[in-house]
């Protein structure tokens, strides 16, 4: 069953790679659980098909770069990029892409939690096998504000851009 509004986000565990140790993360991939990451907080995450793949590298992750300021002048703690690929992936496309102190990469490397939200996208026909589908969505305290999730193929209501105006 899909994830909706309304609904608190299920427990589950993601990874975040680190090149150096701080706040008592080891070098490597680090678990990153998801009722730590949102409670208390609101957080934005935006998931996507995969790291290095066209519409996610040239357009998804940089409305979120490009629109940082603006989700944290309307009170937005943490933005959370999930995909399914292993931490190390994750770890070198958030080098590639710029994203170090803006957006916290993390990887859903077996879909375990992508399934979970409901969330989960054949690709296997052309040779991707599972993975996100494109969403983006408002947590607040652990419970969904607002979800956009995208048509197949399509990349209109899951940008940084959407969830700045429905923030208001």
């Amino acid at each position: 069953m899909t994830i909706k509004v309304g609904d608190r986000l299920p427990a589950g565990t993601l990874q975040e790679f680190y090149e150096e140790p701080k706040d008592g993360c080891a070098v490597g991939p680090n678990p990153v659980k998801i009722d730590a990451l949102t409670k208390g907080h609101k957080v934005v995450i935006f998931g996507l098909p995969g790291a290095f793949t066209p519409t996610c590298s040239a357009k998804h992750v940089p409305s979120y770069i490009a629109n940082y300021d603006k989700l944290k002048a309307k009170g937005i703690d943490t933005i959370a990029c999930m995909a399914v690929n292993d931490a190390f992936v994750m770890g070198a496309w958030g080098r590639e892409q710029g994203t170090d102190g803006k957006i916290r990469m993390l990887a859903d490397g077996s879909a375990d939690y992508t399934k979970a939200l409901g969330l989960e996208l054949d690709l296997s026909a052309r040779g991707l096998g599972l993975r996100c589908q494109r969403f983006s969505m408002l947590v607040d305290d652990g419970v969904v504000k607002a979800l956009n999730i995208e048509g197949p193929g399509k990349f209109e209501v899951s940008d940084a851009e959407t969830m700045v105006r429905q923030l208001g």
